[in-house]
């Protein structure tokens, strides 16, 4: 267990507030990936039921992210070599990088699929078939996978766990403050949710690839500044369609 009493030492300085803000501004970006997924797995619930799982997978992640803080020897101990084989070293973060990229890639490619199929739109008798429960184990695996990344970059850059632990827990109420109409805006845009499941297709490929010891650090600001700047396109083609709309009413 974590030593907290230095902690508490050098909690209230300048320093330790302007690392809380900048960990908290980075908890926030790694975050968006786990919102995104929340809102569209918990789009196939009836909409009455869609901001609890919404609560609950955001408080989830919320308590694994703590208590793996609070375990930190441990998660530093998943960057130790586990097993060998072909001459790989595999450490507990490969193989749990590897296995949550796997599933990600998998439900998102299916996702993909079915809008591709045109099945996106379902009935009402057919959402209520999609149980909370299953929504919810789904959400649980992905914040476990989220919350090693997201930890583990934490740790790189900041010393004081506490540190970490405020970081986390006010991001997380900024995420479910804002979860709700950012699932709302993805829902109600289908070319937004494309656009969406096509980022966290890229996500599940640079989960893979670091599982694999490829140097993704540098290539993931490509991956989100790209992302960006598709919804900056996207944002701008709905807007011309609402004006075109607009000025066709006239």
């Amino acid at each position: 267990m974590h030593d907290f009493g230095h902690d508490w030492a050098t909690l209230f300085t300048l320093a330790s507030l302007g690392s809380l803000l900048t960990l908290t501004g980075l908890e926030i970006v790694l975050g968006i990936d786990n919102v995104i997924f929340i809102s569209i797995v918990a789009g196939k619930l009836p909409r009455d039921l869609q901001p609890r799982a919404r609560a609950i997978g955001l408080s989830l992640a919320l308590i694994f992210r703590i208590g793996l803080l609070v375990s930190i020897t441990w998660i530093l101990g998943l960057q130790k070599p586990l097993i060998s084989f072909w001459g790989f070293d595999a450490t507990g973060r490969d193989l749990i990088l590897f296995g949550g990229g796997v599933f990600l890639l998998v439900k998102t490619i299916g996702e993909i699929a079915e809008r591709l199929r045109g099945e996106e739109e379902t009935t009402g008798i057919e959402v209520k078939k999609i149980s909370l429960q299953r929504i919810i184990w789904q959400i649980v695996l992905i914040d476990i996978l989220f919350s090693f990344d997201s930890i583990l970059t934490a740790v790189s850059m900041v010393t004081n766990v506490l540190i970490m632990i405020g970081a986390v827990i006010v991001a997380m109420f900024i995420m479910l403050a804002f979860s709700g109409k950012v699932s709302d805006f993805i829902n109600r845009h289908p070319t937004i949710k494309m656009l969406a499941l096509t980022f966290l297709l890229l996500v599940a490929v640079l989960l893979i690839m670091d599982s694999a010891h490829y140097e993704v650090a540098k290539l993931k600001p490509y991956v989100y500044v790209s992302i960006g700047f598709a919804f900056l396109v996207e944002l701008l083609n709905m807007w011309e369609r609402n004006a075109r709309r607009k000025k066709n009413k006239e």
